[in-house]
């Protein structure tokens, strides 16, 4: 018995015995289904309908049932059990008989493991279903509101509703690989669409709501590139935002359904499986805005770095996180939500708007629910200190608080010295203080502190740093020292080092280049070779940042793009926006400083972008003196242009940093001083430049329905041709050919052109071909290009179909009962004897069509008539039938077919194992083949 199962309810049976049944169920599920995800069973799951146990499965089960007890069941059983409490009542009531044979050996690499972790889950999916099963009740996340009411959502929740969320998502048409923006606010919502997407094989794309009316026009621009290099067919987002989306749709060539949440709302009728190496997030960086770029991250890369995070922070099930920070973006996404599920850690959620209106319910949420972790970059450390009074913060109690994680901008010294003083009268210890370092290009965390070390400041003698980039230890009474914060050491399986200009290795305290390798590197950017090639140094991937060692501590000292170069020394406008942000009148947090080229002089000038609310003339004059006398303190030079602008002007990444390479773009074409156009004069010009694209579109799907009535025309006038010649011609032989003769005819009028590969793979004598099963047409494209000697079997209710049960018939088909189970079992035993006999029979081991866009797991009826045969099973991969009638569509689309037949497999045995072997031969060979799993 697998270790980890657990039975809550107490049975007269004795809880042994309900483990046991409940084990054997699981393992048989998982063995017979290694392509999902082990179903939840309970002692009242269904085993047909919820565990997809067909009657051959069911009578393996009984067989085993027998022998781990010792007794022998009725015939009966098999048409009268439903539920493992089914099961365990009559083998609690059969006469006992010891076993005449060995239970036979599980097949390999098909029991779950069950652990205190999902440590064994290879997707995001993989871990939120295993906690789903294990601790369907525990609550996984709360959602605060404004009156600190919280909305809990427990993992059995998610994963339901996440399933039904991407049921509804396929019947929209969304396909496997296809990309979905999710603009939601924090909430239950974004939870289970963005899971929802994943379980639907898509790829989610997170893109922020619009935060005002007046951004309305920089908000769609912005969106409006991203999802074009996303390429994303559809956007979930609020009914508000609707309109807005549909703007975007006609801009975004790619982009079907703009849907709502309450659109996603289906019964799972089966959900494609995700491997590891399938993408899971599109993470476009804060700093996209010209030219975005997406971070592709794979499931396997997302788990390898949340692990190092939790084995660095000492992750358990009974911490608690809580954040503020936008699901948008990396640290919040990645950072507090998914590595919280992962591990079991309550999260703790609050719309980012909440925080920055009022940074004290932050605080008071971390005290009130007894939060040990929470993250947030500098600026949310710095708001706390500026906005917070002391009367807010009665009866705080922050001593749960052990991780204060700061990250995702420059960490400042001066910012957590104050914050541990100000709020240690509170609880806070110094030591939770955790400075960390990473980007998305890592997935999130890349450096982490030692726990309960507390923050590391190097102070540095500012010149030499400034003009060389060595990082020299400066005196204790030198006040001229730069002060930079340690953010740690490598996670675990991680390596970090620093560059210079020429690419070779510095020694420490040499400032360079960040580079870094590890298990979550990502591969690129989506769609962006140039970026990528520039992104990877061989196995080393640039950060874009600069810092140095010391001691294995990383110091970050700022960014490349944004150093400044100035008589010889290389500045960082951070220090410089911080000074300039504590000036009486400026807007803090809202100070850009970048360099601009002087066309005069073709040096770089130093620009110092302010916003303030000063508009007396002279007011803002004697502001002005004060920033330049600020900057010449510092630097010793005075700032070649001081620029002061009002609030809201200073553009910002949607992470809320400042975006220097914006502001610089703006000085330099003037426009700082320039209010923006009123919304009622920018959205109509929006509306306009849509037209083109609507006329387009309007074309393209006229030529498809006339393509789809020329389709439609030509089938109605064949297929009478084809009825009448198979109601007259005798013979199967001569019957198959004439279907075939009107399955190519109609293929070529319609330019179809069907294409098989492998043909002369199939062996000699008899053997069961195995195919997936994704459109109507796969059975004409089957019987387009296989042989004629070849006879199809398809369940018992289209023989009783007038139409289709008549051409079934004609052409010689194998009926098979789906229902009843006893009838199920003799069917197999009949094809057995047909393949003894020399037949070649053609299966759709999925059974029914569904509109699913994926593989789904393969009934044992082929593979057990196979062994038990001894015949070889061929599988056989069909592509390109759904793209031109997909399941639910009336109206075909032109395109191409592709039949492909794979090496023959041969079962090692005549036994269940040896069929169930051959079941995951053949449906890793077509999985592999059509790239659905």
């Amino acid at each position: 018995m697998s270790p980890g199962f657990s039975v809550p309810e107490r049975e007269p049976f004795g809880d042994r015995n309900v483990a046991v049944v409940l084990d054997l169920v699981r393992g048989l599920a998982a063995e017979t289904r290694p392509f999902d995800p082990c179903p939840t069973v309970t002692l009242d799951s269904v085993l047909e309908r919820e565990l997809g146990l067909s009657s051959l499965e069911l009578a393996e089960l009984l067989v085993r049932a027998e022998e781990v007890f010792g007794v022998a069941l009725p015939a009966e059983t098999l048409a009268t059990v439903q539920t493992p409490r089914d099961l365990l009542r009559d083998v609690g009531a059969a006469p006992h008989e010891p076993a005449q044979r060995p239970r036979p050996p599980p097949v390999p690499g098909t029991r779950p493991a069950r652990l205190a972790l999902p440590e064994k889950a290879s997707t995001l999916v993989d871990a939120l279903r295993w906690h789903g099963e294990m601790v369907p009740d525990r609550t996984h996340v709360r959602v605060l509101d404004e009156t600190g009411v919280a909305e809990e959502v427990t993992y059995g929740a998610l994963n339901r509703e996440a399933a039904r969320a991407a049921a509804g998502l396929i019947e929209h048409g969304l396909a496997a690989g296809d990309k979905v923006a999710i603009m939601l606010p924090t909430g239950r919502s974004y939870f289970v669409t963005y899971m929802g997407v994943l379980m639907a094989g898509a790829i989610p794309v997170p893109v922020y709501p619009p935060a005002r009316i007046s951004q309305l026009a920089e908000h769609l621009q912005r969106q409006y590139r991203i999802l074009t290099n996303a390429q994303a067919t559809s956007m979930v987002t609020v009914p508000e935002a609707v309109p807005l989306g549909q703007r975007l749709r006609t801009r975004v060539v790619t982009l079907r359904d703009v849907l709502v949440p309450g659109d996603l709302d289906a019964s799972d009728g089966g959900l494609p499986t995700a491997d590891g190496d399938d993408i899971a997030l599109l993470q476009y960086t804060s700093g996209s805005t010209g030219h975005p770029k997406g971070v592709v991250l794979t499931h396997r890369e997302l788990l390898a770095n949340i692990r190092a995070m939790g084995r660095a922070e000492a992750a358990l099930p009974t911490d608690t996180f809580v954040s503020w920070l936008p699901l948008y973006h990396d640290m919040g996404l990645i950072g507090a939500w998914l590595s919280s599920m992962y591990f079991g850690v309550p999260l703790v959620v609050m719309p980012p708007q909440m925080f920055l209106s009022r940074p004290s319910r932050w605080l008071r949420a971390i005290g009130d629910q007894r939060g040990t972790m929470s993250a947030g970059p500098n600026f949310a450390y710095e708001l706390c200190l500026r906005k917070i009074v002391d009367a807010e913060l009665q009866g705080l109690d922050l001593r749960c608080w052990r991780l204060a994680f700061n990250g995702a901008e420059p960490v400042r010294a001066d910012t957590i010295e104050r914050f541990a003083a100000r709020f240690a009268a509170y609880g806070l210890r110094p030591e939770a203080i955790t400075p960390v370092y990473g980007l998305a290009e890592a997935c999130v965390g890349l450096t982490f502190p030692p726990l309960g070390r507390g923050p590391m400041i190097d102070r540095v003698v500012r010149e030499r740093f400034l003009r060389s980039g060595r990082a020299v230890r400066a005196a204790d009474d030198d006040r001229s020292a730069v002060r930079f914060v340690a953010c740690g050491r490598p996670l675990p399986g991680y390596q970090i080092r620093v560059v210079g200009e020429t690419g070779g290795e510095l020694a420490d305290r040499r400032e360079g280049r960040i580079e870094f390798r590890g298990p979550s590197a990502t591969g690129g950017y989506h769609r962006d070779p140039a970026g990528t090639q520039a992104l990877r140094h061989g196995d080393w991937l640039d950060t874009g940042d600069l810092g140095y060692l010391a001691d294995g501590e990383l110091y970050v000292t700022g960014r490349v793009k944004d150093i400044i170069i100035r008589a010889g020394r290389n500045l960082h406008p951070e220090e410089i926006e911080a000074l300039v942000g504590g000036i009486e009148g400026v807007r803090a947090g809202c100070v850009a400083v970048f360099a601009a080229p002087d066309p005069g002089t073709g040096t770089e000038r130093l620009v110092v972008l302010a916003e303030t609310r000063q508009a007396d003339e002279a007011a803002r004059a004697a502001l002005r003196t004060r920033i330049t006398g600020a900057v010449v303190d510092l630097l010793g030079a005075p700032p070649d242009d001081v620029v002061l602008t009002a609030p809201h002007i200073v553009p910002k990444t949607s992470s809320g940093k400042v975006s220097r390479t914006a502001a610089r773009a703006m000085y330099r074409r003037g426009t700082l001083r320039r209010r923006p156009l009123p919304v009622w004069l920018r959205v109509p010009s929006l509306a306009c430049g849509s037209i083109g694209y609507h006329v387009h579109r309007m074309c393209r799907e006229g030529t498809a329905v006339a393509f789809a009535a020329y389709d439609w025309l030509l089938a109605i006038a064949i297929f009478p041709v084809v009825l009448a010649a198979l109601a007259v011609m005798p013979g199967q032989r001569r019957r198959r050919r004439a279907v075939r003769a009107g399955i190519r005819l109609l293929a070529r009028l319609t330019g179809t052109p069907v294409t098989v590969v492998g043909v002369d793979r199939l062996p000699a004598g008899a053997w069961v071909a195995v195919a997936n099963h994704a459109s109507w047409l796969d059975g004409a494209a089957l019987t387009a290009v296989l042989p004629e000697s070849c006879c199809f079997v398809a369940g018992e209710i289209y023989a009783r179909r007038r139409l289709s049960g008549f051409v079934l018939r004609c052409l010689g088909t194998e009926f098979v009962e789906r229902v009843d189970r006893e009838s199920g079992v003799r069917d197999t035993a009949r094809l057995t004897a047909a393949l003894r006999r020399g037949q070649r029979l053609v299966m759709f081991p999925e059974g029914r069509l569904t509109a699913a866009p994926r593989l789904r797991a393969f009934h044992m009826g082929a593979f057990v008539s196979a062994a038990r045969a001894g015949v070889p099973v061929v599988p056989v991969t069909i592509q390109g039938t759904r793209s031109i009638l997909c399941p639910g569509r009336c109206f075909p689309r032109h395109g191409a077919v592709r039949v492909t037949v794979e090496s023959p497999i041969r079962p090692e045995g005549t036994g269940w194992a040896a069929a169930v072997q051959a079941r995951q031969a053949a449906q890793a060979a077509i999985a592999h083949r059509s790239g659905i799993r």
